[in-house]
């Protein structure tokens, strides 16, 4: 895929999803670690159910450090591996308030050493919270990258190491919502709707369907 079918690409994705930007309902920076941390094989929509209930009792370090293991589960247990998603978070919030005076460090190496906090978790964070020029590949993100050829991978590093070097320079900080609410809502796993595509002619996915 050519330089110039790339920046197609993005504007008119641009142009299709103008507010590009997380379905996860979060107020602060903190806030987005946690939730972030919840929806690792989880929708958005059942972890905005369980932190719509636990951020107005508890959104900060301390707060849900002093709930503990047993209290943050009362409001999380909906959610898929909540048992240790539970005990990493009150291990981040601890050592959130030890090391970093209760704030999210604006850092990746800081960031992943964070109890449940691996790579992507920290794109996630330093994209949507700091602004910077990250890409989380998750689930959406892989399959657009290589169905269309954007940025074709046998792994997510891989595919994150492409599209960085692909994307065009002025789309790099929104493009990482662009792609996941194309995957998300267009080209769906297992029935892209292509007919609705606003880039369909650019893609070079072999069995487009209509």
């Amino acid at each position: 895929m050519n330089k110039a079918k790339r920046l197609e690409i993005f504007e008119r994705l641009s142009e299709a999803i103008p507010n590009p930007e997380t379905e996860l309902n979060y107020s602060t920076p903190f806030e987005l670690l946690i939730a972030v941390i919840l929806s690792a094989q989880a929708t958005d929509k059942g972890v905005n159910i369980a932190t719509d209930k636990l951020f107005p009792i508890a959104n900060t370090p301390e707060a849900i450090y002093a709930l503990g293991e047993e209290g943050l589960k009362e409001y999380i247990k909906t959610i898929g591996l909540f048992n240790t998603k539970g005990a990493n978070i009150i291990k981040t919030c601890k050592m959130l308030i030890d090391l970093h005076h209760s704030e999210i460090p604006d850092d990746r190496k800081a960031l992943e050493a964070l109890p449940g906090v691996g790579r992507k978790t920290a794109n996630v964070v330093l994209n949507t919270a700091f602004g910077h020029p990250t890409m989380a590949v998750d689930t959406h993100i892989f399959r657009v990258s290589n169905r269309t050829k954007l940025a074709p991978g046998k792994n997510v590093l891989e595919v994150e190491m492409k599209l960085l070097k692909n994307i065009p320079k002025e789309y790099l900080i929104p493009a990482h919502h662009l792609l996941i609410l194309h995957g998300r809502y267009t080209c769906t796993a297992r029935k892209p709707h292509c007919g609705a595509c606003c880039i369909y002619d650019l893609c070079e996915f072999k069995e487009k369907t209509e």
